[in-house]
């Protein structure tokens, strides 16, 4: 007869998405797992595989719960560039009250796992893709209702937005400013007047 879990399997994989986004990949040890998550280690391996394959399941629940929140924002009837700047200014003030440090759980992945681990770098890629096709959106939108010039490229400008967003969320973690990360906004901002 099989043996009932005897822990929730959803609520283990929010706990492992805590700690991972605390401590990262590598400070996290399985004994951490074990201990944090309150379930056995041979659970731990019967539910959700190896470290890596738990640590990705947590980026792919991380990515589940921030990105369509970030869509919803941004695909809101009316005007869309005020969405686009309250999303940039969001994004700079999160990074500089950011208490704990812990940053993006994806944009600390890519920093700590992409250059090395395919998919973790897949990961984080879908992560980017998802909010740069929101922000280009929005930006499409804004152009089509008269808020952003005509000659203006709402991908390219997604783009570059995107890369920004990352960089305030790598410059918060590391040394946290706010007028160094709203600064680096309006400018941003800025160009899309």
């Amino acid at each position: 007869m099989a043996r009932t879990k005897e822990f929730d399997p959803d609520a283990a994989l929010q706990s492992a998405v805590e700690l991972f986004w605390r401590r990262g990949y590598e400070a996290t040890s399985m004994a951490d797992l074990v201990g944090h998550l309150g379930i056995a280690r041979a659970s731990l391996y019967a539910t959700f595989g190896s470290k890596r394959e738990l640590y990705l399941k947590a980026l792919q629940r991380y990515s589940e719960q921030h990105s369509p929140r970030i869509a919803e924002e941004l695909s809101r009837p009316g005007p869309a560039l005020p969405a686009v700047r309250r999303l940039v200014t969001r994004f700079a003030d999160e990074a500089a009250d950011d208490e704990l440090r812990r940053g993006c759980f994806v944009t600390n992945t890519a920093v700590e796992l992409a250059p090395h681990d395919p998919a973790a770098a897949r990961g984080v890629e879908e992560s980017w893709l998802a909010l740069e096709a929101a922000l280009t959106a929005a930006l499409t939108r804004a152009q089509e209702q008269g808020e952003l010039p005509a000659g203006r490229d709402p991908v390219a400008l997604a783009r570059m937005l995107l890369v920004l967003m990352q960089g305030m969320r790598v410059v918060g973690k590391a040394v946290p400013g706010r007028a160094r990360l709203r600064d680096a906004a309006a400018q941003a901002l800025a160009l899309l007047e």
